[in-house]
């Protein structure tokens, strides 16, 4: 019996997931988990988030090739369907998902982990590495992060919603080569995706279209402005309203600058303290 980790990844939906993975699988290095990708180019690059191991499968499909029948695996992506989900649960003998959908349901044979829903097997938390709870000095005033992925390069086409403000940007680990020419003349200094963690953790105000770079910089004292990309789903809402994280809706400017200019009042909820409740459900789940 093995023990698996997939998540979905990729040039159209970014790290975000990858991140979380990253997150886990350092919390419970003591077990001997593969990480399955659906991007072989992040699955190549794993080792330096600390993961012993990591295979790209292309496919969610692609699982049961590497796998075997009676395995273990912790699930994390929304390509789910009720059909999909009767051939994991019987093909794996236990089946952990993470969902961030507030609209989710529990299938019976699976146990979930959710930051809004509560009830027999499943957990309800967030997962964000414990390293960004510790607050560094914000060297950097503004700064943009649009997401990981930009394929159809909206920020090319929108990046005059972010000019003027003299923010830095942080490159995406997916953007194209070169694509940062297009971008420099709207932003005082740009980043290379290399330097994620710097920009995260020194950034005092961090727009950004990545929930999981808004709930970094928020745990390390920053103020994050989450943007709703038109391409990304809604999840995040309640509970970025929750927390007090403002949302401009789109690319809408004047929402933008209205949000900016009322920064300085703004009251955030942050009462992450550990994953110590999620990643103790995980492993107890997994060694029953």
């Amino acid at each position: 019996m093995r023990l698996f980790y997939y998540v979905h990844t990729g040039h159209r939906i970014g790290l975000d997931r990858f991140h979380r993975a990253a997150c886990i699988l350092n919390e419970l290095s003591d077990l001997d988990i593969t990480l399955l990708c659906s991007d072989f180019r992040i699955a190549g690059e794993a080792r330096y988030f600390g993961i012993k191991r990591a295979v790209g499968v292309d496919l969610v499909r692609n699982i049961p090739q590497i796998a075997q029948y009676g395995d273990k695996i912790i699930f994390d992506s929304d390509e789910i369907n009720p059909t999909l989900m009767e051939d994991m649960t019987q093909f794996f003998s236990t089946f952990i998902r993470i969902s961030d959908n507030p609209n989710e349901l529990k299938y019976e044979k699976e146990f979930l982990i959710s930051p809004y829903l509560h009830g027999d097997g499943i957990t309800t938390g967030i997962i964000v590495d414990t390293k960004y709870n510790e607050v560094l000095p914000k060297t950097i005033e503004m700064a943009l992060f649009f997401g990981d992925d930009d394929y159809e390069k909206d920020l090319e086409l929108h990046q005059d919603l972010f000019a003027g403000y003299k923010m830095e940007l942080l490159m995406g680990f997916y953007h194209f080569l070169g694509y940062e020419k297009n971008l420099k003349e709207s932003f005082s200094a740009v980043h290379e995706s290399d330097e994620y963690d710097t920009v995260i953790r020194h950034t005092d105000v961090l727009i950004s279209g990545s929930p999981m770079a808004v709930l970094q910089n928020l745990f390390g004292g920053g103020r994050p402005i989450y943007l709703q990309r038109p391409d990304y789903p809604r999840d995040f809402f309640p509970l970025f309203e929750k927390m007090g994280i403002p949302v401009v809706d789109g690319y809408d400017k004047e929402q933008l600058m209205e949000i900016i200019s009322n920064q300085s009042s703004k009251s955030y909820q942050n009462n992450q303290k550990s994953n110590k409740e999620v990643i103790e459900f995980i492993r107890n789940t997994l060694v029953l």
